[in-house]
């Protein structure tokens, strides 16, 4: 199946109140478990590529993903993740991609609209759809660091403005997320009173950024098997399944993958110390990836909507 675009699948979505998976990928067997996830459990999915994935995998990882997920037979867009500037999307919509992120949520409101319209324009003569962000999540992912101090959630009045002025199609959210594995104390609070009202402003799909769940279990496994990852925690399930029947559309998943990949490594040669067989300590990365990603679409509610 040809790729699709990103609002393709994520207007569908917000419509049905489903949230849809856009998944971050850095290799072939990321994007193997990815996509047989998603047609193990019916689900449309998006594969998300950062320029720092780009920068490691350089020009043949998105012919990588473009050519595997052809033979998928359910729909997948190929994302940017945290475009930094108009000419990182063009180049990104050169390569193939079918959603791009333009991320100038740092910068004043005139400068993010006037840059996100930019992109929107070349994305639109294509055909294909682009994400904004404003407000600020705190914590680390790829170039963006935000300290928790200089964390801004997003004011409802300004989404309805800046999706006037700038013509994105889905909105990236700043709710009580925040990026990597350390995402607060306990249960992190989640501002649904806050996801409500822009979803009542804007019809667009919204976007949950630092998303993972941070597994309690796979955390455990991690550091019994040499790693060191202390204060760990993400956001609780059942505060995803509430978002996405409020307006969130698409969740961002990058952490849980990384915990998941890593895990399974360590464990493999800690308990088989002679193995160098890079398929018998991948391979079994690759499934443990899989199941986290199945697991995740099970609580976005996307499985069987493809």
């Amino acid at each position: 199946m040809p790729l699709v675009s990103g609002l393709d699948i994520l207007s569908a979505a917000r419509a049905n109140k489903y949230g849809v998976g856009a998944f971050n990928t850095n290799n072939m067997e990321i994007t193997q478990a990815i996509l047989q996830a998603a047609e193990l459990k019916r689900s449309p999915v998006l594969v998300a590529l950062s320029e720092g994935a780009l920068s490691y995998g350089g020009a043949i990882l998105p012919k990588l993903v473009i050519e595997l997920a052809r033979d998928a037979t359910v729909p997948v867009a190929l994302h940017l993740d945290h475009g930094s500037s108009y000419d990182s999307c063009v180049r990104a919509l050169r390569m193939g991609f079918t959603s791009v992120m333009i991320d100038m949520s740092h910068e004043t409101e005139e400068e993010n609209i006037r840059e996100t319209a930019r992109v929107v324009e070349a994305a639109h003569a294509v055909g294909l759809s682009v994400e904004a962000e404003i407000g600020r999540l705190g914590g680390i992912e790829e170039h963006v660091v935000v300290a928790e101090e200089d964390a801004i959630l997003t004011q409802p009045d300004e989404a309805e403005r800046f999706m006037s002025k700038s013509g994105a199609d889905y909105l990236a959210v700043a709710i009580g997320t925040s990026h990597g594995a350390n995402k607060g104390k306990g249960r992190p609070y989640i501002d649904h009173t806050r996801i409500v009202e822009i979803a009542s402003r804007i019809p667009n799909p919204l976007v949950m950024h630092g998303a993972s769940g941070v597994p309690a279990d796979v955390v455990d496994r991690l550091n019994a098997a040499g790693g060191s990852l202390s204060d760990a925690s993400g956001i609780h399930e059942d505060d995803v399944r509430k978002a996405v029947t409020e307006g969130i559309a698409k969740i961002n998943t990058d952490t849980d993958l990384r915990l998941a990949f890593t895990t399974r490594v360590r464990e493999i040669l800690r308990d088989n110390p002679k193995q160098f067989d890079p398929r018998k300590i991948l391979g079994p990365a690759r499934q443990e990836m899989q199941r986290i990603i199945e697991d995740r679409m099970d609580v976005f509610g996307s499985s069987g909507q493809a």
